[in-house]
């Protein structure tokens, strides 16, 4: 994995501002972490971790930072089942600490994220009611994700798929997304050449603009008709276990034993 480390105040206090879990910890549970915590910076491509490898931290990105877990086949073949971005965590708090990976958390969209080890979250998560229930929220948010992914795969249309990423991906990175279009083909699990002739319609629609290595969002609410309903599925799911506070509807920002 290739990433640099900085231990900046200044970006440790965006992140724990800018992540939708981190947000929602307590001063007395920030301060217990930050002395393990640091700023690092994802290239992409890097690999968080491969399927098999123990967890030993747990990333909450920040910024435009985008991670995919994806499957790969025997022949090679690789999916995305769910994204990361700076709603949630990769590594670790969906499992219970060291647990071994089963998919491959690969960078789509460069940025930054803190690192924590999973022996600190795990012990600060003992201690603290509303970490328990914060992550638990947010596995059941991930597992909804692989669910609706399943759903979207089987009945949806490659272009509805497409334009429901690129939605995802502009709430997280932005509307200039820094993505080739054979990238955007392997999350889709399609032929570069189907995601090419997508692309191209997205365009002449003037829905999107795309050139090497990057897609812009011109059009989001002409994507969003364009987009299946999974998008806002899952975006409701988020709000409704989650919500501003981590503790969904209820909307609480206190610690709860």
């Amino acid at each position: 994995m290739t990433l640099t480390a900085t231990d900046d105040l200044e970006r440790t206090d965006e992140a724990f501002a800018r992540n939708r879990l981190l947000a929602t910890f307590s001063p007395e549970t920030r301060a217990l972490l930050e002395p393990f915590s640091s700023v690092v910076d994802f290239e992409l491509g890097s690999v968080v971790h491969g399927s098999g490898d123990s967890v030993i931290n747990s990333y909450f990105p920040f910024g435009p930072t985008m991670v995919s877990l994806r499957i790969e086949l025997s022949d090679g073949r690789t999916i995305e089942v769910a994204s990361i971005g700076h709603e949630g965590a990769v590594g670790g708090i969906v499992s219970c600490g060291h647990a071994p990976a089963f998919a491959q958390a690969e960078v789509m969209v460069p940025g930054p994220a803190l690192r924590i080890p999973m022996p600190m979250l795990e012990q600060v998560k003992a201690g603290s009611g509303h970490i328990r229930n914060l992550f638990c929220r947010f596995s059941d948010y991930l597992l909804s994700q692989v669910m609706q992914s399943v759903a979207c795969n089987a009945f949806h249309s490659i272009e509805a798929r497409a334009a429901r990423w690129l939605l995802t991906a502009q709430d997280r990175a932005g509307s200039r997304i820094e993505l080739t279009q054979e990238a955007l083909a392997g999350l889709l699990g399609a032929q570069r050449t189907t995601v090419n002739a997508v692309a191209r319609t997205l365009q002449d629609e003037g829905l999107i603009a795309s050139r090497r290595g990057m897609i812009q969002v011109v059009d989001r609410g002409g994507l969003e008709r364009r987009a299946c309903e999974c998008y806002a599925a899952i975006e409701s799911h988020f709000s409704g276990i989650i919500g501003t506070s981590g503790s969904g509807a209820a909307d609480c920002n206190a610690d709860c034993d």
